[in-house]
């Protein structure tokens, strides 16, 4: 009788077991995203509740209240990189992210707690800033809770969040230039190889930036004598004299640009340069 008893007490733990290992799908599955910005990184995770039929703003997301802007986990942003949120500076770290969405204007709160799995973690003192944004309505229906980066430039990013028809922002910049220009004064002006130094890169950065164009046209020309062969670097410098008014010397460097890209079988730089070529008037 006892071995009978045994036998029965191993088959219900072992089916109860069996029921522990049942793996479905999260109903508010987690997403990470990794976007680089500026000199560094911005990395973030949360999950995306869907809408199920329901009524999403002013309702299962109240109005007036702190929400994780999420679900089931908590909300984080790592910086790699100290950036700009509110016009304060954030040092590189980990942080949580909530809000207080609003009909009218919504409150994003960047906080050192990355514990706010709902509102009642929440503690005001562990704030680092607080941003003020305007929500719109949009004719699209995200019916996943849905965030992510837009407009990246190398200075300034948003983080977009929406959810059925409503979208808002969190506007995140950083203060990278003087940082990069030190850098291209310490590396350029050094005692170091000369067919080491990143005129390539530098002269780029001065071209995209609005800095000395006719520096970055000398650094374009050093940069041509390190690679000859560098197609890319000879379309920059035709866009560069370009700039500078130099149309014949711009025509020149793109006809040779489309050269070499078409030594190297890149027809992604022939039809950049053709492109080029066409705004200063050079047909076919």
């Amino acid at each position: 009788m006892r071995k009978l008893i045994n036998v029965f007490a191993f088959t219900v733990i072992t089916a109860f077991a069996g029921q522990a290992q049942l793996k479905t799908p999260a109903p508010s599955p987690t997403q990470y995203i990794k976007q680089d910005f500026g000199l560094g990184t911005i990395e973030l995770s949360y999950s995306r509740p869907a809408m199920k039929g329901r009524t999403i703003m002013g309702d299962l997301v109240p109005y007036g209240k702190v929400w994780r802007t999420g679900a089931n986990q908590a909300t984080t942003l790592n910086f790699t990189d100290e950036v700009l949120i509110g016009g304060t500076k954030i040092p590189a770290g980990k942080y949580g992210l909530v809000s207080i969405p609003g009909a009218a204007e919504w409150t994003f709160i960047i906080t050192k707690q990355l514990d706010i799995t709902s509102p009642a973690a929440y503690k005001e003192e562990n704030d680092v800033v607080r941003v003020k944004a305007k929500p719109r309505l949009v004719t699209t229906t995200a019916q996943s809770f849905t965030m992510q980066f837009v407009n990246v430039t190398a200075f300034k990013c948003e983080l977009q969040l929406q959810w059925d028809k409503t979208v808002v922002g969190l506007p995140i910049s950083n203060d990278i230039d003087a940082k990069v220009m030190a850098q291209i004064d310490q590396q350029i002006n050094s005692d170091g190889d000369e067919a080491k130094k990143p005129y390539s890169s530098a002269a780029q950065y001065y071209l995209d930036n609005g800095k000395d164009l006719n520096k970055a046209l000398t650094w374009f020309e050093k940069a041509a004598a390190q690679n000859p062969k560098a197609f890319w670097v000879m379309h920059n410098k035709a866009k560069c004299e370009a700039k500078l008014g130099k149309k014949k010397d711009a025509i020149a460097s793109a006809n040779k640009s489309i050269e070499l890209a078409k030594e190297a079988k890149n027809d992604d730089y022939v039809a950049l340069n053709k492109k080029l070529l066409a705004t200063l008037g050079v047909k076919g």
